[in-house]
């Protein structure tokens, strides 16, 4: 299976190590100093609880042309990089393509190319359940059982016997689903709601860990989220995650605290450019929707206070 893998970025280079050791013939697209990197070394990525380091050769190529036809195309990136890449990918002749990653609008873009490209397109969302962090050139994994949530917007995938075929070989799982946009949509609340409180307390783990205030306003706060989607309809998918942090505070406040401790969480990298992108989306709907969301508020205004050259505060 010809597949390449659009960015190089943690949640990149783990699906380019479970599709090299699947069998695939794998190609990154990656630039600047990260492909000079997996040109000299492949791609080294340190597992993190698994304690091993693992190197793997990959093709490397820095600009995908019009003529370059791959099986599959997995585009993983932050939500603030796809814009400058579906053009790209519209001009490319391949069909199948995956975009990985927060998303907030899933149904614009794929209209943006299937209304662009000459190419029948067929567009697949998915969101890679791992985590890591890049530092001093080193790209640490923090994974379990890793697996991919993904699905169609217009039924089931077309192409899913080749996205079978290419982990046939791995133990990575995909789950899918019949509703992915409602799960990305859901999937923000969290993120962002971490994403401010980490923001706020400037990336000190134990600090949050300490400050059971701010955490009862984060829990409340995702609480008002998941509000402003069902105000629009979308159902609340996975339903465990909404009914843990409505009935079950105490608890989520308790594990909030054990991970916040935990060394690993230090390694979880988290770009307050793409939080705060994801927030003026999620602002809007928000205004739409007429729902109080005081405790969320709160916690925009102390981001937006942090970073205000990004928020547009």
């Amino acid at each position: 299976m010809r597949v390449l893998v659009y960015g190089a970025g943690v949640i990149g280079s783990y699906l380019v190590h479970v599709l090299v050791r699947g069998g695939n013939d794998v190609t990154v697209l990656a630039r600047g100093k990260r492909a000079e990197e997996l040109e000299k070394e492949g791609l080294v990525i340190r597992h993190y609880f698994q304690r091993k380091t693992t190197v793997d050769p990959v093709n490397v190529i820095r600009t995908l042309e019009a003529g370059d036809i791959y099986d599959l195309i997995f585009v993983v990136m932050k939500y603030t990089d796809f814009p400058a890449v579906l053009p790209i990918l519209a001009n490319n002749r391949s069909s199948n393509i995956v975009l990985v990653g927060n998303n907030t609008d899933a149904h614009d873009m794929q209209n943006y190319m299937e209304e662009h490209s000459d190419t029948d397109k067929n567009i697949a969302f998915g969101f890679q359940i791992s985590a890591g962090s890049r530092e001093n050139g080193r790209t640490v994994c923090i994974r379990g059982g890793v697996k991919m949530v993904l699905g169609g917007l217009n039924g089931p995938i077309p192409f899913r016997a080749a996205l079978d075929q290419a982990f046939a070989k791995t133990k990575y799982k995909l789950v899918y689903h019949e509703n992915i946009d409602a799960w990305l949509k859901n999937h923000i609340v969290p993120i962002v709601a971490l994403g401010f409180v980490t923001i706020i307390h400037e990336r000190q783990m134990t600090k949050i860990a300490r400050d059971d205030k701010l955490l009862r306003q984060m829990i409340a706060a995702m609480d008002e989220g998941f509000r402003v989607l069902e105000a629009h309809g979308y159902p609340l998918i996975p339903a465990e995650q909404a009914s843990l942090i409505r009935k079950h505070p105490t608890l989520l406040r308790l594990l909030l605290k054990i991970y916040h401790i935990l060394p690993a969480s230090r390694l979880v990298d988290g770009s307050p450019y793409e939080i705060a992108a994801l927030n003026r989306v999620f602002h809007d709907w928000k205004e739409r929707s007429n729902v109080p969301t005081p405790h969320w508020d709160v916690l925009e205004e102390r981001f937006n206070t942090s970073y205000p050259f990004i928020s547009g505060a």
